[in-house]
């Protein structure tokens, strides 16, 4: 049976086991092993984004060590967090002769969820079922730096009892964008009002996110907002018969 490592994230792990849990039921019916390394923790990216490179190091590091000896793929539920592993620890680790190759081989082997079922494993049709409307927003590192969109839209697509509905302004950063959020609050909350706008305009009860920053924060916006639609990671909807 083939391996695949599960690189669970931050939020995954603390705020939405529920995603990672359906992951590992998803590559199970697909004939997959899940191992999950226990030394796992932050990849960085929040220090690494924020321009604390001397921080984000230290977290990458340890990261590539834990992999190295986790043999098999890496997939990541997180555009954001998939972005950091492939782009910015090569990048972070430019011109190291020690870290670099090191760095370039766990990006070589690291995907992001939905990429990996339809780009690597060729599946779109998990015998899902999921009944009535579902809109679905791109994240920003999912979409504008991994270049992913048509893969969780397939995967969608072939929900068996879902009608998949486009959202206005789907390609709008919901506010999130992880420090943005911090160092801009105000800006962070007026796109997450025209984000939560637009899903009314879809009347789908449901928003599918690939990253559960988005979630966490379309989410919270809906509640303090006493809004009745939910935000469930793609993994939940495909996960489901």
């Amino acid at each position: 049976m083939p391996t695949v490592q599960l690189f669970v994230t931050c939020l995954v792990d603390t705020f939405y086991p529920e995603t990672g849990e359906a992951i590992v039921s998803i590559f199970n019916r697909l004939g997959f092993e899940v191992a999950f390394p226990a030394d796992q923790t932050c990849c960085g990216q929040p220090a690494f984004n924020a321009g604390l490179r001397a921080k984000a190091r230290p977290m990458a590091e340890h990261t590539i060590r834990v992999f190295e000896t986790a043999p098999g793929d890496v997939i990541v539920p997180s555009g954001s967090c998939a972005h950091m592993l492939k782009h910015g620890y090569p990048e972070l680790f430019r011109d190291d002769p020690d870290w670099q190759p090191r760095a370039e081989a766990l990006a070589a082997r690291t995907y992001e969820f939905t990429q990996y079922l339809v780009d690597v494993l060729g599946v779109t049709d998990l015998g899902a079922r999921w009944d009535g409307l579902l809109a679905y927003h791109p994240s920003c590192h999912l979409l504008r730096g991994l270049g992913i969109d048509r893969q969780p839209r397939a995967l969608l697509a072939h929900v068996h009892g879902a009608t998949l509905i486009d959202l206005p302004h789907r390609e709008e950063c919901c506010g999130f964008g992880g420090v943005f959020s911090v160092e801009h609050p105000e800006l962070s909350a007026e796109f997450l009002k025209r984000k939560i706008a637009n899903l009314e305009l879809t009347e789908s009860p449901t928003l599918v996110v690939a990253d559960t920053g988005c979630r966490m924060h379309i989410a919270g916006g809906l509640h303090r907002q006493k809004k009745p639609q939910r935000v469930v990671h793609i993994a939940e909807v495909l996960a489901r018969f």
